[in-house]
């Protein structure tokens, strides 16, 4: 959680200024520590964030790296200055079919509005250097944060292999003019048609009364990432076999945490490293697909949908 735009710094969670002795900064950890445990009435994501942090900051040497790149390393969110990775052999693998481009309208968002932020006629060499993301304001960080959860979730469901269809940043308006309105990946496969929304908190989340909580959450993410499937579904003639939330490893305690129906649709939390699982098992209670029935959902969503 420590190398997104979203989150706070290993600091933060300590609660010390960066610049404390290292004698304050154990204390305080071990103050957080005590706070924090679940065995006192502290929240178990809070006590996980709080060892991580330490890690990062707890030796002399760990600390010196965390202040010099703030846990991010140059161009790991887009740096268009950075040097191309080295070549890779070919990966073979057969992939899922995918359409659209993910993460590409937030990027574009992000772009326009970071340098507005910025100011016209300021030179802006590299609009992901750490420095400047972590300095504006927060709902342009969440932008580019969620620009970069779809771009992982789009990584990790390609690799589901040929049996599956992926659609990214689909349009879900009604009358087709308002981006915001977007379900960011369908994912259509032997376990039924998902809809996914792809986020960064920037930290712990729970649970309340089947939505999502925390201290960065704004609005029903869950409600909205339902309602929005609707309209596809029904614009396209299919049904969906639920929905899905994903969200860094360390937002979640548990890897997936099913919510029950909402509206009528199966809805999931799931963390990064466990969505592939959930794609080829489904959620308790799906409804599966198969044979000419996911053919002709294939067909229905390859004209029905439009991408933002």
């Amino acid at each position: 959680m420590f190398d997104s735009p979203m989150s706070v710094s290993a600091y933060e969670v300590l609660r010390v200024a960066a610049d404390v002795d290292d004698e304050t900064l154990r204390r305080a950890y071990r103050v957080r520590l005590r706070e924090t445990h679940p065995d006192t009435g502290g929240d178990a994501a809070l006590f996980v964030q709080v060892q991580r942090a330490w890690e990062l900051v707890g030796t002399r040497e760990a600390r010196s790296a965390y202040d010099r790149g703030r846990g991010t390393a140059p161009g790991e969110w887009g740096d268009a200055t950075a040097a191309s990775p080295p070549s890779r052999p070919a990966d073979t693998r057969p992939r899922a079919r995918s359409h659209g481009q993910p993460g590409g309208w937030r990027r574009e968002r992000y772009l326009g509005l970071i340098r507005e932020w910025v100011g016209r006629g300021v030179d802006l060499p590299d609009p992901y250097d750490p420095a400047l993301v972590r300095s504006a304001p927060p709902e342009i960080r969440h932008i580019l944060a969620d620009a970069l959860a779809e771009e992982e979730t789009a990584r990790l469901v390609s690799e589901l292999g040929m049996g599956y269809t992926v659609w990214h940043d689909v349009f879900a308006d009604r009358d087709g003019i308002d981006p915001e309105q977007k379900v960011d990946h369908l994912v259509l496969g032997p376990s039924g048609l998902y809809a996914l929304l792809s986020e960064d908190f920037g930290g712990p989340v729970g649970v309340r009364r089947g939505e999502i909580s925390g201290p960065n959450v704004i609005g029903s993410p869950v409600t909205q990432l339902v309602s929005r499937a609707r309209v596809i579904a029904r614009a396209a003639g299919v049904r969906f076999s639920g929905a899905m939330v994903v969200l860094p490893d360390d937002a979640i305690l548990d890897a997936i945490t099913e919510l029950g129906k909402v509206r009528g649709t199966p809805v999931a939390l799931v963390a990064r490293s466990a969505l592939t699982t959930l794609l080829r098992r489904g959620i308790t209670g799906a409804r599966e697909v198969g044979g000419t029935e996911l053919f002709d959902i294939r067909t229905r969503l390859q004209q029905r949908v439009r991408h933002v």
